[in-house]
């Protein structure tokens, strides 16, 4: 029996995903739980196993396209194989629908559109115009969702639908209403943003190609979020000296027990008690209410051949130093082996990002949405400083805070910073 691969849901607020790369061609065999594709989704990336064993007969959609969850997108079956259909024959399925079982389909007179119930409430029908990512980032702009006419499956609203509404393009205005009474002014609706012009005029000498799917995904986050938060910054320069003889009085010890002992581990267990000393800054902001987390679930950002992405560790709180080293081993790790889990990469509460590591001296990070601050680790090199009316040579990092001014003041991240680097420089043993 041949043996449907459907595009999987990769975590509850997952409702699309687009296939990156075929691994397998048709004809090829394949074992179960071999790698069979690769897809990148809202969330990460990832390479599905094939479902069964045998030979891959079928590919419904090819790389590039992106199709709800569910969908059909390949076949695997005996030592046949059948050719890929063209667009015009796809099936309901690779156009982007789900396959419905023969006895369920319905009469072909019958309209696949279906009408809401009288007692569906505004909320019921949002909801299923929408995934929660895009429900998010409307409540976060006041946006009502009911207002926008989704491109999606079915009408519903798309990330890309709420990004271009937010960002001033040319809206989908729900049909019969004003433009005024759809939340977006005339003029916007009229002519759309001002676009910049061409960045290369014919016969120049350039070369184009497309933006990969994890940076589109990068590029629709960061724009995000520089539209949402004023990013105001704060720099400390710290002293590492103590940092740098702890770990190497302790990284053979480390080693023993499998893990690499980092200086990212050390910054990691400071930031963690000072997001403990200032839970603003462990904070994100709702409308005009603050939501104070308990939680503290520590994003380390990882630098991927393509891109960047953030894994996380929750309960970060909760981890000793050999704790939290092992946990940023692993999830950097299968992070650029594209072995996370969605899940592994939500729910973030504060960021630490090291641009120290390619030579930079400090950085100015983007804040990662819905947070309220992100750390900059800067590089750590020897620099002559004064100590005691002294000249010495001492390793020294610039950590650079980058934070929500909607919610926190100069004042606030001065404390949070000072504390970290009183912290940092005064490490103590028992807290390995």
């Amino acid at each position: 029996m041949p043996t449907n691969v459907v595009m999987p849901q990769m975590g509850e607020s997952i409702a699309e995903g687009t296939i990156v790369r075929w691994i397998k061609k048709i004809g090829d065999p394949v074992d179960r739980d071999e790698p069979l594709f690769e897809i990148s989704t809202d969330k990460v990336d990832a390479e599905i196993p094939s479902p069964a064993a045998g030979v891959l007969t079928d590919i419904r959609a090819k790389e590039g396209d992106t199709v709800p969850v569910n969908s059909v997108v390949a076949v695997i079956g005996g030592d046949s194989v059948t050719s890929a259909p063209t667009p015009s024959t796809l099936p309901e399925a690779a156009a982007g629908q789900p396959e419905t079982p023969v006895g369920q389909r319905k009469p072909a007179k019958e309209s696949v559109e279906t009408h809401p119930a009288e007692n569906e409430s505004k909320e019921d029908l949002r909801r299923q115009k929408s995934s929660p990512l895009v429900r998010r980032i409307a409540q976060e702009h006041h946006v009502d969702i009911a207002q926008i006419h989704g491109t999606g499956i079915s009408g519903r609203v798309t990330k890309q639908d709420i990004l271009d509404y937010i960002n001033g393009g040319v809206a989908h205005v729900v049909a019969g209403e004003t433009p005024e009474a759809s939340g977006v002014p005339a003029a916007d609706v009229r002519k759309g943003p001002a676009m910049p012009g061409p960045t290369y005029k014919p016969g120049e000498r350039v070369s184009v190609v497309p933006m990969s799917v994890m940076r589109k995904k990068i590029a629709e986050h960061m724009v995000l979020s520089a539209h949402t938060s004023p990013h105001v910054y704060s720099v400390y320069e710290t002293n590492f000296a103590r940092i740098n003889a702890l770990r190497e009085k302790h990284k053979a010890e480390f080693e023993a027990a499998g893990a690499k002992l980092t200086f990212t581990a050390f910054i990691a267990k400071a930031a963690i008690d000072a997001l403990r000393q200032f839970p603003i800054v462990n904070a994100s902001v709702d409308g005009d209410n603050i939501v104070y987390r308990k939680d503290i679930n520590l994003g380390i950002a990882v630098a991927l051949d393509n891109g960047l992405i953030v894994p996380v560790i929750r309960n970060a709180d909760e981890k000793n130093l050999l704790g939290l080293t092992r946990a940023i081993n692993d999830l950097a790790a299968r992070a650029r082996a594209k072995k996370l889990v969605p899940e592994e990469v939500q729910s973030g509460t504060f960021t630490i990002t090291n641009p120290g590591i390619f030579g930079a001296l400090y950085g100015l990070p983007l804040i990662n949405q819905p947070q309220v601050a992100i750390l900059g680790v800067g590089s750590i090199e020897k620099r002559a400083v004064v100590i005691d009316d002294a000249i010495a040579i001492r390793p020294v990092c610039h950590i650079t805070l980058g934070y929500d001014h909607r919610l926190i003041d100069g004042a606030e991240a001065g404390r949070f910073l000072s504390f970290l680097k009183e912290r940092l420089e005064k490490f103590e043993e028992d807290w390995i």
